[in-house]
């Protein structure tokens, strides 16, 4: 079920938000704002594929709303406070139930989903990352996301372009932070910020393990730099293009980097 790519550096994309497929019991509970989809990471494959040669990737087919392979499997929040989605989410990013009256997941049906698709992700990419790190000493995860620029129900105003996580400096070593952070700030014609509002989710956080060797960052792209925000979701080769450019250069750079 895992989509795995191996490669040979120390570079390991993980795509947890791109899949759209959903088992037909799972799709029979959902009603028409579930079955649209809209909140899927849509073209990340697409856009960082053949960036750089010798990356890892790790990537799962299922849709997010299944379930949430970047959520805690444990089910705690990891934005307290805030309007966020769950592990198996109820609702859409703008606030819409998406399931039929009397059809949510109970206990069992999400303990089952973690069971059959967020488990076997997380087995896979914690199995590429020990085995890069086995190479090199050390293993660099890049989680790849997108999102719509403006979502009210999740933050005020337009999103940056680049949302650069690294949960607040813990999740990798200070340089790494700093040769994306650079990267993205310079990119003419681009807004970037880091640790706004996406901090990292749970794959960073978990597995950004600097003292064992592990650092994981996160992207979160707004979808306005190459695709329409709104269904079909078609992309923009123009604006693909330009920004797979400057994407290029970041995965140039996290190649390149070392520890000390």
């Amino acid at each position: 079920m895992i989509e795995i790519t191996r490669g040979d550096s120390p570079l390991v994309l993980g795509l947890p938000h791109t899949g759209t497929d959903v088992p037909a019991d799972i799709l029979a509970m959902f009603n028409e704002t579930g079955r649209a989809l809209a909140d899927t990471d849509w073209h990340i494959h697409r856009l960082y594929d053949g960036l750089v040669d010798g990356v890892t990737s790790v990537r799962t087919p299922v849709h997010r709303y299944v379930i949430d392979v970047n959520r805690d499997p444990g089910g705690n929040s990891l934005y307290p406070g805030q309007n966020t989605t769950t592990l198996c989410p109820l609702t859409d990013f703008d606030g819409r139930g998406i399931y039929k009256t009397g059809m949510e997941p109970d206990a069992s049906e999400i303990a089952s989903r973690r069971e059959r698709f967020h488990k076997p992700y997380h087995v896979a990419l914690a199995a590429e990352l020990d085995r890069v790190r086995g190479l090199h000493g050390f293993a660099l995860l890049y989680d790849c996301h997108s999102i719509r620029s403006g979502i009210p129900f999740l933050f005020d105003g337009t999103l940056p372009d680049f949302n650069t996580g690294t949960n607040n400096g813990e999740t990798c070593d200070p340089a790494i932070e700093a040769l994306v952070v650079d990267r993205c700030a310079g990119a003419e014609g681009y807004t970037s910020v880091l640790n706004g509002r996406f901090k990292g989710g749970w794959t960073t956080r978990n597995y950004g393990r600097p003292h064992e060797g592990l650092h994981a960052i996160q992207m979160e792209l707004a979808q306005s730099t190459y695709c329409e925000e709104q269904a079909p979701w078609t992309w923009d080769t123009a604006k693909a293009d330009h920004l797979r450019n400057h994407l290029r250069d970041i995965l140039t750079d996290l190649q390149n980097w070392s520890p000390v």
